[in-house]
Formats: C-alpha cells, structure tokens, sequence
C-alpha cells in the first residue's frame, strides 16, 4: 500500500518536529533567550496543552470540510507548523510573548497530523489490517523521528549549534509536508 508507506516516512518527519521541539524547548529556551528554568518548563507544559485542541479541531475539519481526507488537514497544520518554528527561531531574546505564541502555535498544529497520520493510516487499508497500518506508522515516528530528534538534534546543535539544530526542524517540517501532499486525495477505503 503505497499511502501506507509515504504515510510512515511522512510520521518519522513529523515526530522529529513534535519531538525536537518538546524535548529541546527549555535547553532552547535557557541557553539561547536567557529564560529562566522555571519560565522554560512552563512554556514546554503550554506547548503540550495547545495540542489538545488542536487535535480535536484536525479531526473535526479533515471530516468537515475535506469529506474524510486526512491529507489536506495534515498540510495545512505543517504549513502553518513551519511558519511557527520560524518564528520561534528567528524571534531574538527578550520577547516572551512572541516565544510562548510561536510554542502554543506549534503544539496546537503539530499534534493534528500526529493523529492525522494513524488515522489516515488505518483508513487506507482494509479493516483486517488496521492495527497492522496504525502500529507500522507509530513504530516509524517513535523509533524514527523520536530518535532523530532526541539524539540527532543534539548532535547537530553540539557542531552547528542552534541554527543547525531549527535547520534540521524546518528541513523535517518541508519533508512532512511534500510527503503529506501525496495523501491529499486518500479516502477511507473500508467506505469503498
């Protein structure tokens, strides 16, 4: 199944966004714009919160308005992820509230392909197959993207420092994007 697999590759991308930003926003935050630990872990925890609802209004819109698609939902909010994590990054020190929007923004829009992702994946195999679908995209971005992010963003922050680093971000937010394009027109086949 052809959306299957783009569908997994796309996930590693995604989780190294969702990722990379949770697990680097205070180290980030502290090191590079002068917050202070406390200031930081906050910011991490509104990250995480923004991305309830944003869950729950990509499911709702991708059943609204695209009929079912989750291809074009999921596009839209890494469209929208990546002029988040410019503005995370290119925002210079001292503009607390420029940060905390750009991180609610980001948490808010990169939880919806999350979710997209699995559900997109069960619905383009059969009914038979869907555990199978859901398991093999979560494995792609846990092992994948989770890693590259935890280890790879490290890495590259330690030679390249913080450019580097968004550098990687932004590179994985265009790759999720293109490969999430090619879903824009996958239905739910057990409807077929």
């Amino acid at each position: 199944n052809k959306t299957l697999w783009i569908l997994a590759v796309a996930n590693i991308f995604v989780y190294v966004v969702r990722y990379g930003v949770l697990d680097w926003a205070p180290t980030y935050l502290t090191a590079a714009k002068a917050y202070g630990h406390n200031n930081s872990r906050w910011l991490f925890l509104v990250y995480e919160y923004a991305g309830i609802p944003g869950m729950m209004l990509s499911g709702w819109a991708s059943d609204r308005y695209f009929h079912g698609r989750r291809g074009p939902a999921s596009v839209l909010c890494m469209l929208v992820v990546t002029l988040g994590v410019l503005v995370y990054w290119l925002n210079p020190p001292g503009r607390p509230l420029v940060d905390t929007l750009a991180l609610i923004t980001i948490g808010f829009f990169v939880y919806g392909p999350v979710m997209l992702v699995g559900l997109a994946a069960v619905d383009s195999v059969p009914k038979k197959a869907a555990g199978t679908a859901a398991g093999l995209t979560g494995f792609f971005g846990y092992v994948g993207g989770a890693t590259i992010a935890e280890l790879g963003i490290g890495k590259v922050v330690q030679y390249y420092g913080w450019d580097g680093g968004f550098n990687l971000l932004l590179i994985s937010c265009v790759l999720s994007t293109i490969l999430l394009v090619f879903t824009w027109n996958a239905h739910d086949r057990r409807k077929m």
